[in-house]
């Protein structure tokens, strides 16, 4: 089945899909989808537009305010007839002094109608569950016949001056740190790629023998948690294609003889899987963004970013809330801008578009210098720009009834993003101890300005690993 995903323009090296299509989901499953119709009569519940954003249906994510009684809670859910489906309490909730958290409920009402219908003191938000899909000298093949241009510059290679000039920090031996975690909120990953294995993240802290050892919650996360299956199996098959691309572009193991290489050689990736065959909630999103603050947490690692080369749906508080308790962890959230073509200072884009200091928003480059022609931009709402177009990665494949390592080209902003997150990891690698805000700054002052971006993003440029 193929899926189409907002932040993953083509499978392949060309990339001709309308922007139409980009928005739509081969998912079989039920969605509802806000019109614009809807959205104008929600105006008195939301100044927030829900555009073409497609969610679940007959389920609204649901916050009670401090306090409210269990007979206010059940009196405003009678309402919409709504029954609790499942309650999302994290543990990154509950070290920030939430002990609530919120529920996902199940209603019999539409949920633009049931959503109007929750408004109250005792609610702090009722908003639809959205649905997200996919957006030294190296001597690995794909670097040194020239394929993985984004690893290039002006320094190594006068033909791919456009990449992010990954090879000259290689050349002066940063190369990355193991002591380096970086979370991959996507797909599941093949962490057994050959190119792969060695950099993904094997817990120490919850050996695999059925019990939950270290007290997150998740037994035996071994190299991260499915919450898409709610199990801790972070790697389903060749339908994990995405997350894998995205994970060898961070940290594709370098100066092995083979495939690809990262943005940085040498790292710690964990999984965080929640998009499944049909995509991805935003209940799961938020599971997913606050395992990853809690591991940071619980165990003292330095894990400076998450990558999200995903997006859609509408501006959820839920997510933001999340995404604004791992900023407090100083967890940088690096999110694909989109591959619609589109202003995101115009019409936002979500997650990149949440107004969080810790998130780094990525468009999308071509290997000439030019932004892709599906990347979305904004002077103000996008950051960065990034190779996106035509990147070599690791894949995993089916070869006579086994999955086998291999390697392709995609191209999207989902594609750009891990190229930032991989900068990200190399300047925690040689500047121990900044936070959040310091590599942040630190990424976008090192840009280099580029004519394509100018006015299209913040720095008005691409990304520059060089000086790190």
């Amino acid at each position: 089945m193929l899926k189409v995903n907002l932040s993953f323009s083509t499978r392949a090296i060309g990339f001709g899909l309308l922007t139409a299509m980009l928005w739509t989901s081969c998912s079989k499953e039920p969605v509802e989808i806000a019109d614009e119709a809807s959205e104008s009569a929600m105006a008195s519940t939301s100044a927030v537009g829900l555009g073409r954003a497609e969610f679940v249906p007959n389920e609204l994510l649901v916050k009670f305010k401090k306090g409210v009684s269990e007979d206010a809670r059940a009196a405003a859910l009678l309402r919409i007839s709504g029954r609790v489906k499942e309650k999302v309490l994290t543990k990154a909730m509950q070290r920030q002094g939430d002990n609530d958290g919120f529920v996902v409920v199940h209603t019999p009402l539409a949920v633009l109608e049931a959503r109007s219908k929750m408004t109250g003191a005792e609610i702090v938000y009722a908003e639809p569950n959205f649905i997200y899909q996919h957006s030294s000298v190296s001597n690995d093949l794909y670097y040194t016949n020239g394929s993985l241009w984004g690893m290039f510059g002006d320094a190594t290679s006068p033909a791919n001056q456009f990449g992010s000039q990954a090879g000259e920090s290689w050349a002066a031996g940063k190369t990355g740190s193991s002591s380096v975690f970086i979370g991959i909120i996507d797909e599941g990953a093949m962490f057994n790629h050959e190119d792969l294995v060695d950099n993904f993240w094997t817990n120490p802290f919850d050996p695999v023998d059925g019990v939950d050892n270290d007290g997150n919650g998740y037994v035996d996360d071994v190299h991260g948690w499915d919450f898409d299956g709610n199990n801790n199996s972070t790697f389903d098959g060749v339908g994990d294609d995405h997350g894998t691309h995205v994970a060898g572009t961070i940290g594709a193991k370098g100066g092995n003889n083979k495939g690809v290489a990262g943005v940085v050689w040498t790292v710690k990736m964990i999984s965080a899987k929640f998009l499944g065959r049909n995509g991805g909630t935003t209940a799961n999103a938020i599971k997913s963004v606050d395992y990853l603050t809690d591991l940071k947490v619980r165990h003292n690692l330095n894990l400076p970013a998450s990558n999200n080369s995903w997006g859609g749906g509408g501006f959820s508080q839920a997510l933001k809330d999340a995404i604004d308790r791992a900023g407090a962890q100083n967890v940088l959230f690096v999110a694909a801008a989109g591959n619609d073509g589109l202003d995101n200072d115009a019409t936002t884009r979500y997650p990149s578009g949440y107004a969080s200091d810790n998130i780094i928003a990525v468009a999308s480059i071509v290997k000439d210098g030019t932004i892709s022609s599906f990347s979305n931009y904004g002077a103000t709402s996008v950051d960065i720009g990034a190779p996106g177009s035509g990147v070599f990665s690791t894949l995993p494949k089916s070869s006579k009834g086994k999955i086998i390592s291999s390697y392709g080209a995609y191209s999207g902003t989902s594609m750009a993003t891990p190229h930032v997150s991989g900068a990200v990891a190399l300047y925690a690698s040689t500047h121990p101890g900044s936070t959040a805000s310091q590599i942040k700054s630190a990424i976008l002052a090192s840009a280099v300005p580029t004519s394509s971006l100018s006015g299209k993003c913040v720095t008005n440029g691409r990304l520059n690993v060089s000086g790190f």
